[in-house]
């Protein structure tokens, strides 16, 4: 499989460099803004906006991940054993269907 750090567009680079920034100004932002005047709904609204900040983050990261979870390379799996089952019960031989498949596999993960 294809690591996600490879699918990272302009796009979602110019969000992460906005969230960092947004995380290191609001963290600032509340401790100075406590110290200064003990403003608590000032603390407040600068803490939700990194939390904010972190969510957008977050979404962003987990929509741009393309790669396939593993339950349907399971499934997949599955579905090869139904039709090896298949195909041997039909008279080919188990050890040969086995082989072909490995090649197969071999070849595809070549081919990435």
């Amino acid at each position: 499989m294809k690591n996600s750090s490879q699918n990272s567009s302009p796009a979602l680079r110019n969000i992460r460099i906005i969230c960092a920034v947004i995380f290191v100004a609001g963290i600032a932002g509340m401790i100075i803004t406590s110290i200064a005047g003990n403003n608590v709904g000032l603390v407040n609204t600068i803490g939700g906006t990194t939390a904010i900040s972190a969510l957008v983050l977050l979404v962003a990261t987990i929509s741009s991940n393309t790669t396939r979870p593993e339950v349907f390379d399971e499934a997949a799996a599955e579905r090869l054993e139904l039709k090896i089952a298949t195909l041997t019960k039909s008279g080919a031989d188990e050890k040969e269907l086995r082989e072909l498949v490995r090649l197969a596999t071999q070849l595809g993960e070549n081919l990435e």
